[in-house]
């Protein structure tokens, strides 16, 4: 593994910060050093593009302005704003930690990193980012875009995901920090990793502003870094989702907190674990019992997440006389239309879609004419 040239490093740091200065887009939590505001991005986006995160980020700042507005609103309406971006567990834990903040810190945030990883949801990266952009803290920050620019501006050679290699990682984004914007220039890394030196295909080495002191760049390995090993495996999955109509409106019920879209509503759903597609229907709830032969499929799509690929499938039928009554306050009977307002997965979402282009295809009854009179 190539080592940093201490003498190099000031020099790399003043070059990306006057680049950054000139050429960072303008996004909506640049324009604050509010902790609250900048960590409620940084948990936004984790996992999440930029420009799918803005709406969001600026209907949450909307509707709670400050920690303690969060804090004081049912997990039930943080989840439904949260709704369809995915990796609910970020929603819960913002949601904890808010509250923590605001009644046990006064409504401050922690100015360091080992204090702000004391919150939930926040670990080595998050921290780092919130206290050098935020408080202005000597805090190094390292995901994706960092690795990759690190791993070519010295020419990493080893699995960027073994522990030693992420290691040798944060002491270099340690080491190139300058001793005064810290967080303009975690920013400036992150910003050329997203923009600039990007996966090989789109790479623009022409212009990287620290192209002169590229190691890879030098050594014709561009192409080949970061180092990966091998992916985990995708999970596959089959739901049943069981659309039990009542007039006009349907059954939607809460799934549980923890886990897959955890706390969200649905129209009830069951994993086709190795069972035939009817088992995963009479498992749902005692009012999806009926015959096979009764219900008509609606959809049937993939959906793609991280680490999963889901396999959607809906069957539509009428309700049974009790329908819902089991479950209490843990069901709702919701007209599609007014659906959406419960907060949906992005999956369910999708689902309802069908559902309604569904509904549209179904034949009318026909109604007598009249004879005049």
């Amino acid at each position: 593994m190539t080592r940093a040239d201490p003498g190099k490093l000031p020099t790399i740091a003043r070059r990306m910060l006057a680049w950054y200065d000139r050429h960072r887009r303008d996004l909506p939590w640049r324009r604050t050093r509010d902790p609250y505001a900048v960590w409620l991005s940084e948990i936004m986006l984790q996992q999440t593009q930029v420009a799918t995160a803005i709406p969001y980020y600026e209907r949450f700042l909307r509707r709670f302005p400050i920690v303690r507005a969060l804090a004081k609103a049912p997990i039930g309406e943080v989840l439904k704003l949260w709704a369809g971006l995915g990796y609910y567990s970020r929603a819960r834990n913002l949601h904890r930690a808010a509250k923590i903040v605001a009644n046990d810190l006064n409504g401050e945030f922690p100015r360091t990193v080992d204090g702000l990883r004391a919150l939930p949801g926040i670990g080595r990266y998050t921290a780092g980012a919130i206290a050098s952009i935020a408080f202005g803290a000597r805090a190094a920050v390292v995901d994706g875009n960092v690795t990759r620019v690190l791993a070519r501006l010295f020419d990493l050679s080893s699995d960027v995901r073994e522990r030693h290699t992420q290691d040798r990682i944060w002491n270099l984004a340690t080491s190139l920090l300058p001793a005064r914007r810290c967080g303009d220039f975690n920013q400036a890394l992150m910003e050329l990793g997203a923009t600039v030196c990007t996966p090989a295909a789109t790479a623009q080495c022409g212009e990287c502003p620290v192209a002169r002191w590229c190691m890879a760049r030098r050594a014709g390995t561009v192409a080949d870094r970061p180092v990966k090993g091998g992916r985990a495996k995708v999970k596959h999955e089959t739901h049943v989702v069981a659309a039990i109509r009542r007039g006009e409106r349907y059954l939607f019920v809460r799934r549980p907190q923890e886990g897959l879209w955890g706390g969200l509503w649905e129209l009830p759903s069951a994993v086709a674990s190795g069972r035939s597609i009817e088992s995963a229907l009479r498992s749902l709830t005692r009012e999806a019992m009926a015959a096979r032969s009764r219900a008509q499929r609606f959809c049937d799509f993939e959906h793609v997440l991280s680490h999963r690929r889901i396999r959607m499938i809906g069957y539509e039928f009428a309700a049974p006389a009790g329908a819902g009554r089991e479950r209490g306050g843990a069901c709702r009977w919701v007209a599609l239309r007014d659906a959406r307002a419960l907060g949906l997965s992005r999956a369910m979402q999708r689902v309802v879609e069908s559902l309604e282009e569904h509904g549209r295809q179904r034949p009318r009854p026909c109604r007598p004419k009249l004879k005049p009179p």
